[in-house]
């Protein structure tokens, strides 16, 4: 999972205790990927190219980096050779 990812999800300001309780021991069992140079690169391209928040181009960056999947499927489906996965459908 991007570092990322996981800032947005347990730094979410309306997140309950119950919540974040619930969500940090299943995202600590998932091994976290970091940002590189190339990331960075690959993230400014993409807000070139479409208005993304930052937070949402380093992760589909992370992603198209590192061959990865991730379950923004309406928010990143204009991005070629980015692999999307709906969890909900399996």
């Amino acid at each position: 999972m991007s570092v990322i990812s996981k800032v947005e999800i347990l730094g979410c300001h309306k997140l309950l205790a119950a919540e974040q309780a619930a969500l940090t021991e299943p995202l600590g069992c998932l091994e976290l990927v970091y940002l590189t140079p190339s990331s960075y690169e690959i993230a400014i391209q993409l807000r070139q190219q479409r208005k993304l928040t930052l937070g949402d181009a380093l992760i589909a960056a992370t992603c198209l980096e590192r061959d990865l999947a991730t379950c923004h499927t309406s928010d990143f489906s204009w991005i070629d050779n980015l692999k999307l996965v709906n969890p909900l459908l399996y």
